[in-house]
């Protein structure tokens, strides 16, 4: 009986590191819709392993598995006045490991998931639906 070999070039490949993640997220982003993306071009994106243990404790979660991604700071159009006169910075948080972990559990891509997660963290502070998001998600 033959075997066909299926592995690709999977025997030599690693899980991305915390940069080629970010890379992949930032050509993810080239996919949301332009007015998506011209609204959201100071917004920061960051990756990180895990989530914070205190952010974790602040959100009552069991296991840094729990949360992919994370919106922070204020939403587009958001007026915030500081001492300072300064507002604080928005950023997407991306957290690798539980990412990754998803994406070896199911039948999508990186792309389709980072796609997925940008359009969740970005769509809501912008008042976008459910059902907006879902096709978005369709069209990206």
């Amino acid at each position: 009986m033959a075997y066909l070999d299926n592995s690709g070039d999977w025997g030599n490949r690693l899980a991305p590191t915390l940069a080629e993640l970010e890379s992949l997220a930032r050509l993810s982003f080239s996919h949301l819709p332009e007015k998506l993306r011209r609204f959201s071009r100071n917004i920061e994106l960051c990756v990180a392993d895990f989530p914070e243990d205190s952010l974790m404790e602040d959100m009552g979660l069991e296991s840094p598995f729990e949360l992919l991604s994370l919106f922070e700071g204020p939403g587009p159009g958001s007026r915030f006045s500081l001492a300072a006169g300064q507002q604080p910075a928005s950023r997407v948080l991306l957290f690798r490991r539980p990412i990754l972990d998803y994406w070896a559990e199911n039948e999508e891509t990186l792309d389709e998931i980072l796609v997925y997660l940008l359009l969740q963290e970005l769509g809501r502070p912008f008042g976008l639906s459910d059902e907006d998001m879902a096709a978005l998600t369709d069209a990206a």
